[in-house]
This record gives structure tokens, sequence and C-alpha cells, in this order.
């Protein structure tokens, strides 16, 4: 019978004391069976069949790393290849997925459970994968392993570690998907405000939106491609329907990549779109405010003349000076202001 999330007593995000999350062993059903760290360090050293053995079953143990007794219990239980543990300790973070004698070894990047829209939102999830068992450690809680948790406890079968790892795979893709049809919602959104005139300021928005999808894509482009090579020679214990199945998801990778790079230039036209009618209003401003301090030229400058406290000053005996003056500002601001929309004009034909 499977396991209730809530009757899996390790299966939290934090951990027990040897900081495994949640452990299964999975018999010939294919159906997981919940496992604490001392069950499972009891099946690792007795329970656990050869590597050459055709009996059923195998475990999947998944760990927090943040907690210092993991590593050392993976070490002194899981008998894991020493690429693993490089890798845990390289500090390099880009996807690959490397085979380590009879076994593979992983680096895989995925969003963290609350991911919200936040390129800061991504971590390393680091996995081993042999005949009788899958390893996966993170430090954050990621979305992609707590799905495939989920299928587990409700009783979805698994034939291999093999088919578990192309479950994890292609989980990640539909998490992969949901998060490129979010930010097509945005983009959608943000696009018919633009249409309709009513943008206000979302070239922010949209820069961060582009900055995620460029982080996701650097991050989790190498995968596909080294999948394909590892693939070409797989190791022995892994069935051919396997290898298709993982060659299945690693299509489906690509697929989705494929897809947040035309996003990725979907949103790179309206960045470019809205800076174009930014651009345009600032010119309109400014050719406005021109307009005014040409009209407003002659009048200060005539105001500054005649308010000067000297003698001499032309028309201060004339009857109708004042309104010589005002013929004189007149004219002289229609001339500038004619100037001015003219080559305004002449500018837009041209």
């Amino acid at each position: 019978m499977p396991v209730s999330f809530n009757e899996a007593a390790t299966a939290n995000y934090g951990g027990d004391e040897a900081g495994l999350i949640c452990g299964f062993v999975f018999g010939p059903g294919g159906i997981g069976r919940a496992l604490s760290s001392a069950a499972a360090a009891d099946w690792l050293a007795h329970g656990r069949p050869a590597p050459d053995e055709a009996a059923p079953g195998f475990a999947w143990l998944h760990f927090n790393l943040a907690q210092v007794g993991a590593e050392r219990w993976l070490a002194r239980h899981a008998q894991l290849a020493p690429d693993f543990f490089e890798m845990l300790r390289d500090g390099v973070f880009s996807t690959r997925i490397e085979r380590a004698d009879e076994s593979l070894t992983a680096v895989i990047n995925d969003v963290h459970f609350d991911f919200e829209l936040d390129a800061s939102d991504i971590s390393t999830l680091w996995i081993s994968v042999d005949r009788r068992l899958v390893v996966t450690g993170r430090r954050h809680p990621l979305r992609s392993v707590d799905n495939l948790r989920t299928a587990v406890n409700r009783g979805e079968a698994f034939r291999s570690t093999a088919d578990l790892l192309e479950r994890l795979m292609r989980t990640q893709a539909d998490v992969l998907v949901g998060i490129v049809r979010s930010v097509t919602e945005h983009v959608d959104r943000i696009e018919d405000q633009l249409l309709a005139g009513r943008l206000v300021a979302k070239r922010a928005r949209l820069g961060g939106l582009r900055r995620l999808l460029v982080r996701l894509q650097r991050l989790l482009a190498p995968e596909p491609a080294a999948l394909f090579r590892l693939l070409q020679n797989p190791p022995d214990w892994m069935a051919q329907g396997d290898v298709q199945e993982l060659r299945a998801a690693t299509e489906e990778f690509s697929v989705v990549l494929r897809d947040m790079q035309s996003l990725q230039e979907r949103i790179k036209l309206l960045q470019e779109e809205i800076a174009a009618s930014v651009n345009e209003d600032n010119n309109r401003s400014l050719f406005v405010l021109t307009i005014v301090t040409v009209l407003a030229l002659p009048i200060n400058i005539l105001a500054g003349l005649f308010g000067m406290n000297v003698g001499g000053i032309p028309l201060s005996d004339n009857p109708h000076g004042f309104w010589v003056l005002v013929a004189l500002v007149f004219a002289f601001t229609v001339g500038a202001g004619w100037i001015v929309l003219r080559r305004h004009l002449k500018d837009r034909q041209g």
C-alpha cells in the first residue's frame, strides 16, 4: 500500500538527524514504501541486492545537504562513486550528467518550491543513480523533487532507477513549461497594455523576466546535449526501454528551451518598442519646451533692455510706446514660432 505524506515521518523539508528528507524502497510492483534513515541504512547494509543480481527492488533517498550530517551519512552507508562527492565540493553548478563506472552522477538545476518568477529562486540538485539506488540532494526545497515525491506517495509505480530518473526529468520539464506559461501571461498583459496605449512603467518587470529566462536557459541548456552523449553509451544495467524514455525526456527539454528562447526574443522586441515609445514622448516634451522657450525669448530680451534704469530708453516719452513694444514683441514671437515650426515640419517630412 502506498504511504501517505503524513505517514512518512522523515518527509519534511528539513530532514532528520541524518539529513534524510524522504526515503522510499520500491518492491517488485514498483510501489514505494517509506524509509527512515535507520531503515535506509539497514537496507543498504543487508537488504540491498548485489549489483549483478537480477532480483527486483531499488531505493530512492533524498537528502538535505545543508545539514552537516547528510554528506557524512552518505559516505558511511551509501557507497556512492567518488565523482558524486567531488561534484558536491567543486562549486560548479552548470548542468551536466556523467558516467562513473556503472553509475550516473548528475548536477541539474531546478526552481525553489515557493518559486515566484525570481532569477534568484534557482538552486542545484545533485543526483547519483545506479542499478539499485537513486540518491538526490539539495540545499533548498525544489519543486520538481517535491512533485516526484508526491507522485510516489500517491502510489505511482516505478519499475527501475532509470524510470525514476526519467520521471524526475519529465517533472522538471513540466515545471519549466509552467514557468514559460506564467511568463507568457505576464508578457501578454504588458503587450495588450502597450497596444491599448495604457502602458505604465513595465520595463523593469520585463527586464526581470528576461533575466530569469536567460539564467534558466544558461543553467539548463547543457543538459539535453549531455544526456544525448550519455545515451549513446548507457550503462549495462539500463534497459533499452529506459534509454528511449530518457531520450524522449531530453527532447521535451529541448522543446521547452526553444520556447524559452522565443519568449526571450519577444520580450526583447517589447522592450525595444517601449523604449522607442518613451523616447518619442521625451522628444515631444523637449519640442514643447523648446517652443515655449523660443516664444518667450523676445519678450524676455525686451523686458530686460527696457527694464534697465538708465537714461535714453527709447519711446519713454511716446504716448503710444507701450503698444509699439507690444507689437514688436508679438511680431518677433510670431516670427520665431514660424521658424521653429517650419524646421520641425521639415524634420518630420525628412
